[in-house]
């Protein structure tokens, strides 16, 4: 049986490669993970090369290797669960805690919290004699990304199916987010939409910033409460770009409180964390129909600052 069976919805002009379809569209893995994991695909019930090109209304089957990643450490973390089931999951991430390994952060991820996860619930299922779910990746599937000082809603695929079709929401922009800022200022109008164009920061490859010749984005914004120097926003982010609501709101005159990389000095809180929240998620998930919706409270670290920003408002009278 083939791992995944999808239907080519997009249409291009005049057709895509089949890997690149798997890596940038479904976004599956990338194009050596393809290679590593032996990939072999099906279009239209012929088997085809991955060099191949398909277009909209293709059906593709693909088969895949799935054996368990070597270079992913499982670690018994404590994770603030919203929602589970046997094809997703939706956590509160904490503030701090980075999402994906890379260089220097191999260990003490989500991803590695949720692999360790995935092995409990297989030793669990085969401990009551029943067979681990068929589509069980070995490798949990972050459908979304957030930054490690940004705290919140987050949703990750237990297989490769479930993956594809909640990444595909996210791409075609049907995933409704909402955030919580604390910012520095104040936005001019009480509510409105920053539409700019981001690319990354030509003096300095880990910041991006507004520019022409970047990638078009959309944030809605709504002031929640106003103080002095500061005011609680909420935020619908239309597009998904790297760092958007930071690069956007320090574009407006308003940067993210505690932002290390797009901030400002802040006299009144200069030991800030970043104050962005992911707080609302509402999504289909895989076999539903209906739209769910997730949310959490403010973390304390925004109670905290919104307690200290009402008390200085009263003094000041």
């Amino acid at each position: 049986m083939p791992n995944l069976t999808h239907d080519v919805k997009e249409k291009f002009f005049p057709t895509i490669r089949l890997d690149r379809y798997v890596s940038e569209n479904l976004r599956l893995m990338t194009r050596s993970q393809i290679k590593a994991r032996n990939v072999k695909a099906k279009v239209n019930g012929k088997e085809i090369k991955l060099s191949c090109q398909v277009k909209q209304g293709d059906n593709l089957e693909l088969f895949w290797d799935d054996s368990p990643p070597v270079d992913l450490i499982p670690e018994d973390i404590s994770l603030e669960i919203i929602f589970e089931n046997d094809r997703c999951i939706v956590v509160n991430k904490a503030q701090g805690m980075v999402v994906h390994p890379a260089a220097g952060n191999r260990s003490g991820t989500l991803v590695n919290a949720l692999y360790f996860r995935e092995l409990q619930k297989k030793e669990q299922l085969t401990f009551n004699n029943e067979l681990f779910s068929q589509q069980g990746s070995m490798r949990p599937g972050i459908v979304h990304r957030l930054d490690k000082d940004t705290s919140g809603i987050i949703i990750a695929a237990w297989d490769e199916e479930a993956h594809a079709f909640l990444s595909d929401q996210f791409k075609s922009r049907k995933v409704k987010k909402n955030y919580a800022a604390i910012v520095c200022g104040s936005p001019k109008e009480i509510k409105g939409c920053i539409d700019t164009f981001i690319a990354r920061d030509p003096k300095n490859r880990k910041r991006f910033t507004v520019s022409p010749n970047g990638k078009h984005a959309v944030t809605f914004y709504k002031v929640i409460k106003k103080w002095r120097k500061h005011s609680l926003l909420l935020l619908c982010p239309k597009t998904g770009r790297t760092h958007q609501l930071r690069v956007q709101l320090r574009y407006i005159g308003c940067p993210v409180l505690g932002d290390p990389i797009y901030g400002c000095d802040d006299k009144q809180f200069p030991k800030a964390a970043l104050m962005l929240h992911s707080k609302r998620l509402a999504i289909t998930l895989p076999n539903d129909t209906e739209e769910s919706v997730f949310s959490s409270n403010l973390p304390e670290r925004f109670l905290q600052v919104i307690e200290k920003l009402n008390r200085i408002e009263e003094i000041s009278g």
